[in-house]
C-alpha cells in the first residue's frame, strides 16, 4: 500500500502564512515527482506546485512569487510554503506523488487526504 499524509493546513488572515507539509509512506518502489493540487468548492481540481526528484518545479500562474515548494527525497516528504495567502486561496490542498507502486506497472498519481486551507479577509 502507498499512503500519503498531509498536514499543515489552518486558518489565517490574509497576508499570512502557512506550511504544507505530506509524507509518502507503505511499499512503493521508486517517486518520480511530488506535488500540490486544491480544489475549491464547485471547482476542478487544479495544479498548484510539482517538484521532481531532481529538484525541477512547476507552478501555477497564481502562487508564483509566494508559494514555494521543496522536497527531501530521502524522506520522501513534500513541503510547500504559502507565504502573502490571499482569501482566493481558500481549498482544500491536496499531496501527491507520481510513483511506480511496483516496477511491472506504469507510474501513476497517488493522492493523499487533503487539509483544509482558509484564509479570511
Amino acid at each position: 500500500q502507498v499512503q500519503l499524509v498531509g498536514s499543515g493546513g489552518g486558518l489565517v488572515q490574509a497576508g499570512g502564512s502557512l506550511r504544507l507539509s505530506c509524507a509518502a509512506s507503505g511499499s512503493f518502489f521508486s517517486i518520480n515527482a511530488m506535488g500540490w493540487y486544491r480544489q475549491a468548492p464547485g471547482n476542478q481540481r487544479k495544479l498548484v506546485a510539482t517538484i521532481t526528484s531532481a529538484g525541477d518545479t512547476n507552478y501555477a500562474d497564481s502562487v508564483k512569487g509566494r508559494f514555494t515548494i521543496s522536497r527531501h527525497n530521502a524522506k520522501n516528504t513534500v513541503y510547500l510554503q504559502m507565504n502573502s495567502l490571499k482569501p482566493e486561496d481558500t481549498a482544500v490542498y491536496y499531496c501527491a506523488a507520481d510513483l511506480y507502486y511496483s516496477s511491472s506497472y506504469p507510474p501513476r498519481y497517488y493522492w493523499g487526504q487533503g487539509t483544509q486551507v482558509t484564509v479570511s479577509s
